[in-house]
């Protein structure tokens, strides 16, 4: 009777630490189902329209044997590519996660494989910015479509490869909200395996943030010496897609990191008050960096002369109909540039 006694004991107590382990984030849940619709909703509409205008204009009007055209376009399907899960995640933060295991897996995978390229590209694009910039005569500063195609190849290739993980190892697992209520969420399946996403994620940027750093305080020393008006709006263009990108990437891999130390229970995130003001920040920085996707072309727009040009002619042709008379002139002004889409 004593031992029934004591096992009860222990349950009642292993209850009670199990309720004290269990944060209430229903509040928490509830913002994330209103706020990452919404949001992601006007993001997909910006994304999709911005880049495949992107693709069209690069298809109709652009030399595509230009090394920096090569790299936007790779960086427009980039985003796409990234696009496409939005959806899935927007529903997730509505329903929880009733899709497929296998949706989990392909989802997870698109969304790293373009997080991964998307950073890749940008680092290729300001290295060869910085040769054009402080070694116009080397060789790689001229080379032209053969190299841009085996350099954007390559980039793929050690995209995919860095998303592979995902592929393999996310699974639905249970998300609990409070004590007695918990939905499915699409993740990695153990603890060390979204630990080990996280630090590549965090790596990757790093590299990439040193690079980039690099490149750009050569830039900027250069240019503070010549006045190439071309070559200054081309830098300047690459520096805001770039600047955005960090800005934006760089609180979400904080943020991506401090949730480490809360999965692990480290302090001061073994406090439920602290573990819930991690989820907001959470919440807003990843709105915040998800954005990145559909901000490039609006770069574009109001930075690339030749871009806002081409959209002009684009739009002339689908709202005002011109007579075949008046569109010869600008048949003859929206001949293939040669250079890029600047």
């Amino acid at each position: 009777m004593n031992a029934f006694h004591n096992e009860s004991q222990n349950d009642s107590s292993y209850d009670n630490d199990y309720e004290d382990e269990v944060c209430e984030k229903e509040k928490v849940v509830k913002f994330g189902s209103i706020a990452v619709p919404l949001f992601f909703s006007v993001v997909i509409t910006l994304s999709l329209t911005g880049n495949i205008l992107v693709l069209v204009i690069l298809a109709l009007y652009e030399n595509l044997k230009s090394l920096t055209n090569i790299f936007i376009l790779n960086l427009a399907i980039s985003d796409l590519i990234f696009t496409t899960g939005l959806p899935f995640w927007a529903i997730y933060h509505i329903w929880g996660w009733f899709f497929s295991e296998v949706t989990c897996k392909i989802v997870t995978f698109v969304f790293f494989t373009g997080f991964y390229s998307s950073i890749l590209f940008l680092t290729i694009m300001t290295i060869y910015r910085y040769l054009a910039v402080v070694h116009p005569l080397s060789n790689l500063s001229t080379q032209r479509s053969n190299v841009g195609c085996f350099v954007s190849v390559l980039m793929w290739m050690i995209s995919i490869g860095a998303a592979m993980p995902a592929l393999f190892y996310s699974s639905i697992v249970p998300v609990p909200h409070s004590i007695d209520k918990h939905s499915l969420g699409c993740e990695y399946g153990t603890t060390l395996w979204k630990t080990i996403a996280i630090s590549q994620q965090n790596v990757f940027f790093l590299v990439a943030f040193v690079v980039m750093a690099f490149c750009y305080i050569k830039i900027l020393a250069r240019i503070t010496r010549t006045r190439s008006h071309t070559k200054n709006r081309a830098v300047k263009l690459v520096f805001c897609i770039v600047a955005v990108f960090f800005i934006g990437w760089v609180p979400y891999n904080v943020a991506i990191f401090l949730r480490i130390l809360d999965d692990n229970l480290i302090p001061p995130f073994d406090d439920c008050e602290a573990s819930v003001r991690l989820d907001y920040v959470f919440y807003v920085c990843r709105l915040i960096a998800f954005s990145h996707c559909c901000l490039n072309p609006i770069f574009y727009a109001f930075l690339g002369v030749n871009f806002r040009t081409h959209l002009k002619s684009i739009l002339l042709r689908v709202f005002n109909r011109q007579s075949p008379v008046e569109e010869q002139p600008v048949r003859m002004q929206n001949l293939i540039s040669q250079g890029s889409m600047y």
